[in-house]
This record gives structure tokens, C-alpha cells and sequence, in this order.
């Protein structure tokens, strides 16, 4: 009787592979989030455009999304914790070359190639993979939501912590502080030692190829629309990230707001994520994906039309934090629903390719057309008309395992 119930008894959550990745997600997109706020001192000093800028944050966002399927298979195949080891050292090379640019290339170099793949192989598609294979079906989705929050919260803890580092120190030795931070990565990674052959979740993945899953994944119709759809989710947010703080003070707002509402939504967001694990663990998770589309196009439209004060700024951020990452813990686990987590490293990784895509248009686009049109509303407007896109697109997905008759457990 005793050996019946402890076989029955649900297994207990993996506390510590979850805390620490929970704080490497905060430590990994802090940083990346707050680039915002050095655009205006760092053009100040160089004279440098900001579509000049602008293009070494769309490079950054591009090398995320080039480099996380690459790191995710990686990390499937090699292990966690060398991948984040990785990340580490690219991460503070990038901050470091990025504090004393002593050309555009460096900015480019360090803020773009090099911060970019280090947040491929140091953020949400490494984590939520590693979080994947230690987790139950029934457990994914909610620990999904405490890695995205925790993404979110650093997001929140450096908008504040960034500004006050460019005040008292200036935006170079700022850098510096957080290159320097870094390095505790590798630290808190030990307890993420582990590959796709590790984890407790193993014994029901099946046997397959990288090969093998990218025939399949690149021939199944909702994974395809899943990708299409997660372009949005990029274009938005990298835009809103990379140009927001401008954008407050081009409309004659005080600076402070922008850190304000920067900081909002960081911290809604981290409600949002939290609550994207649970929702999506209860209810349809293509509908739900479409929802947050829409929400997100009302949201804008309403900002845009309304007459932009502090106050609406202080609103739009924390309902825009609310739909902000909540995107993210419904998309992982559809592709871990569709497919399993042998390859999920890999194969979210592709999805966030095309995230990552669309934020290399939504942060280069929004300085490009800001230098030529002296404004950023249209690129809000694309956005919006995107954000209909996106919730169309996410409608049709079916949420079922994809078909294997002749499958192999592993």
C-alpha cells in the first residue's frame, strides 16, 4: 500500500534548479533592458545619430535570436551550466568593449554582436529548457511563468539601478559595474549542470535526431504559425525598450518618467508572467496568445489618441507590463506540448528567431524613421496593425502533441 501511493505521489518542485535559474534570468536581462536609458549620454558625448544607435541594438536583438537555437542545441547536447559559462564571458566583453567605443564599430561589436549572443545563450530559451526537463507536464507551465517573471524583474531592479549608476558614476563606468556582474553567472549556474539525457522528465522523450526534429517541426502547421505569430511579440517590445525613454522626453514629459514607467514594467510584467504560467495551465493557450495580441494594439492606440501625460504614461506601462513577457511561458509550452523537451532548446530557440527578427525591425526601424520622419508614430501604428496580425495568426494553433506513430521512447 505505501509503495502504490509513493508512486502515485506528484513529484516535488526542483526548488533550487528553479531559484537559480530565476536569478540568472534576472542577471542576464537587466542589463539588455536598461540600454535605453545610455542612447541619449552616450550620443551626447560621441555625436553619434540614433539610428546609428539604434542599429547596434537591432544587431543585438538579431544575434539573440541567430545565436538561440545554436546555444539551445548546444545546451541540449553539452550541458547547461557550459553554455551559461559562455554567456558570462561574452556578456562581459560586450559591456566592457561597449564602455569606451572608441569608434562606432565597437558599439557595434560590443552592444550588438557580442551582448547578443550573450543573452542567446545566457537567457529565457536556455533556462526555461533546463526548467523543462526537471519539471512534470502538469508543473511546466507555472514554472515557465517564474522563470519569465524573473526575467522581469530584473527588467524592473535595473531600469532604476541603471539611471542611478549613469547619475552618480556616468554611462561609461556604468557599463564597467555591470560587465563586472556578469561573472557571478557561471556561479549560480552550478545547479543547472544537466543535458536533454539528464533531468527527470527524460524517460518519456523520444528518440530523435536534430534532423528528425526539424523535418518535423518545420512541416507542422501550427509550430509554423506559432513562429509567424512570436515576430510580433519582438518588433513590439524591442521598440517600446530601445526607444521609450526618447520618446517620453520628445513629447516634453520629464525624463523621470520614463525610468518610471520603464520600472512598471518591469514590475507588472512580473505579475503578467506569473500569471501567464497559471492561465496557461488552465485554458487554451493559442487563444489566450491572441488576446494578449489584442490587448496589446488597444493598449497603443489608446496611449496614442489619448492626450500623453505623466499619468498616462505611468498607465500605458503598467498595463503594456502586464502583456509584456506574458507571451512567453504559452509559447514554450506549446512547443513543449507539440514536440516534447528532448529538442526544446533547439526548436524554441527557432521560434524565438523569428522573435528576434522582428526585434532587429522594431529597434532599427524606430530610429531609422525617427531620423527621417522626426517622429516615432509610425512605427507605433505598424504595431498596432501587427498586433492584429499576431492575434489572427495564434487563433488556428492546435495544442496536441504532433503525430509519431512509428516513435521510439528513448
Amino acid at each position: 500500500m505505501s509503495t502504490l501511493a509513493i508512486s502515485r505521489r506528484e513529484p516535488e518542485f526542483p526548488w533550487l534548479i528553479i531559484a537559480s535559474g530565476c536569478l540568472i534570468a534576472a542577471l542576464t536581462f537587466g542589463p539588455r533592458s536598461a540600454m535605453g536609458f545610455f542612447q541619449l549620454p552616450m550620443l551626447a558625448d560621441t555625436g553619434w545619430s540614433r539610428s546609428e544607435f539604434g542599429l547596434a541594438m537591432a544587431i543585438q536583438n538579431l544575434m539573440w535570436g541567430v545565436g538561440q537555437p545554436f546555444f539551445g542545441a548546444l545546451a541540449d547536447k553539452h550541458g547547461t551550466w557550459r553554455v551559461l559559462l559562455l554567456s558570462a564571458i561574452l556578456y562581459a566583453s560586450g559591456l566592457f568593449l561597449m564602455a569606451a567605443p572608441q569608434s562606432i564599430w565597437f558599439l557595434h561589436l560590443g552592444g550588438g554582436l557580442l551582448i547578443g549572443l550573450a543573452i542567446a545563450s545566457g537567457s529565457f530559451g536556455i533556462i526555461l529548457a533546463a526548467f523543462a526537463r526537471n519539471v512534470t507536464a502538469e508543473q511546466r507551465s507555472f514554472a515557465f511563468g517564474m522563470g519569465t517573471a524573473a526575467g522581469s524583474a530584473g527588467m524592473f531592479l535595473f531600469a532604476p539601478f541603471s539611471q542611478m549608476l549613469i547619475d552618480s558614476l556616468g554611462w561609461s563606468d556604468s557599463l564597467l559595474v555591470m560587465s563586472a556582474m556578469m561573472l557571478i553567472v557561471p556561479i549560480l549556474a552550478i545547479p543547472l549542470r544537466g543535458n536533454s539525457s539528464s533531468g527527470s522528465q527524460k524517460q518519456s522523450e523520444v528518440d530523435q535526431s536534430i534532423g528528425e526534429a526539424l523535418r518535423e517541426a518545420f512541416g507542422h502547421h501550427s509550430y509554423l504559425l506559432l513562429t509567424a505569430g512570436f515576430f510580433v511579440c519582438g518588433f513590439q517590445v524591442a521598440f517600446i525598450t530601445a526607444h521609450f525613454p526618447a520618446y517620453i522626453g520628445d513629447i516634453g514629459i520629464d525624463a523621470r518618467y520614463a525610468v518610471i514607467g520603464i520600472a512598471l514594467i518591469g514590475f507588472f510584467n512580473i505579475i503578467g508572467s506569473l500569471a501567464s504560467g497559471v492561465i496557461g495551465q488552465k485554458y487554451s493557450k493559442p487563444a489566450f496568445l491572441s488576446l494578449i495580441y489584442i490587448g496589446r494594439a488597444i493598449a497603443v492606440t489608446v496611449f496614442l489618441l489619448t492626450p500623453q501625460t505623466g499619468t498616462t504614461v505611468i498607465i500605458f506601462s503598467g498595463v503594456m507590463g502586464l502583456l509584456w513577457l506574458s507571451t512567453v511561458p504559452p509559447t514554450n509550452a506549446l512547443v513543449a506540448i507539440m514536440f516534447g523537451t528532448r529538442h526544446l532548446g533547439m526548436l524554441g530557440g527557432i521560434v524565438f528567431f523569428s522573435h528576434q527578427i522582428g526585434s532587429f525591425l522594431g529597434v532599427w526601424l524606430g530610429g531609422f524613421m525617427y531620423d527621417m520622419f522626426g517622429s516615432y508614430d509610425s512605427v507605433w501604428w505598424l504595431g498596432v496593425a501587427l498586433g492584429l496580425f499576431a492575434a489572427a495568426v495564434h487563433w488556428p494553433i492546435k495544442e496536441r502533441p504532433v503525430a509519431r506513430p512509428s516513435a521510439v521512447v528513448a
